[in-house]
């Protein structure tokens, strides 16, 4: 049976934030019986954009991660839940019921993904739907999948298996691999969030006039062990990428023809900038 999943692309959201406006239009004032009560105007979003910044100096970037109810497979918040307020439809959506879940606040804390949020006006738990009510209606995909410019949000609706293609094509992961929780919400390229990066730029000096030095060959190692190799672009900046956060103790070495090898000793935590590294003559 086909069932609904949603892919986000952390690399091509900008935070423009149309995703959470989207669900605020459609929800803020509005009803919709059986499948959700109105929600507040202020103080929820169902739809979160986290956000990260990665080194320091010349070398920086920043990735944008929108956050919402991941619709597990096997949802905590279905356990905790009493009288079914809370279901998994066939088509893979989780509903809270606005009527059977008045009062269970153990629902919000059941989510590990903090995506249920309280509304202590009406007393019930509430999350982003997927937009099943338009969806059941006939619409063809989400509003914040609609309104999203740059496609960083793609809503499929496919079986188990074309799914698990899906992911393994789109080399696609879980927001929180640490959790069992089977969830249909999946991530393209989330190292740019999760990952650190070694990063650099070559520099050689030439009758008096210091350049930057492109083509320099650049290995990373790890207990000795070549981690990755590369070469400087026509700027001498390098950047070793999708390391693992605190991940220990790590050699970098720098060498270009006619030059002595510069090596830089680095312990990963965050992502580093090594600034400039000049190499000198071999002679």
């Amino acid at each position: 049976m086909s069932k609904w999943n949603l892919i986000v692309d952390v690399a091509e959201c900008t935070n423009c934030s149309l995703c959470t406006l989207a669900v605020q239009d459609e929800h803020v004032g509005n009803e919709f019986p059986g499948y959700a009560a109105e929600m507040p105007k202020h103080g929820h979003h169902w739809i979160e954009i986290e956000r990260r910044e990665r080194g320091q100096g010349t070398m920086v970037d920043v990735a944008y991660v929108p956050t919402m109810c991941q619709h597990c497979d096997d949802a905590p918040c279905i356990a905790a839940a009493r009288d079914g307020a809370v279901s998994k439809r066939p088509d893979g959506i989780v509903v809270i019921d606005p009527d059977k879940a008045k009062g269970q606040k153990q629902i919000v804390d059941a989510c590990p993904y903090d995506a249920v949020y309280w509304n202590k006006a009406l007393d019930i738990p509430q999350h982003w739907l997927f937009d099943a009510h338009l969806l059941d209606a006939g619409w063809k995909e989400p509003r914040c999948v609609s309104v999203c410019p740059t496609s960083a949000l793609r809503a499929v609706k496919v079986d188990d298996v074309q799914m698990q293609k899906m992911v393994d094509d789109e080399e696609l992961e879980p927001l929180r691999p640490d959790l069992t929780t089977k969830p249909r919400v999946h991530y393209k390229n989330l190292w740019r969030y999760n990952r650190s990066f070694i990063a650099g730029t070559v520099s050689v000096e030439r009758d008096g006039i210091v350049d930057c030095l492109e083509d320099a060959q650049v290995v990373l190692k790890q207990d000795g062990n070549i981690v990755s190799c590369l070469q400087s672009d026509g700027y001498g900046d390098f950047k070793i990428d999708r390391l693992e956060v605190d991940s220990g103790a790590y050699t970098v070495e720098v060498s270009a023809s006619g030059y002595a090898t510069e090596t830089r000793e680095v312990t990963l935590d965050e992502s580093i900038n090594l600034g400039e590294i000049r190499l000198t003559s071999a002679r």
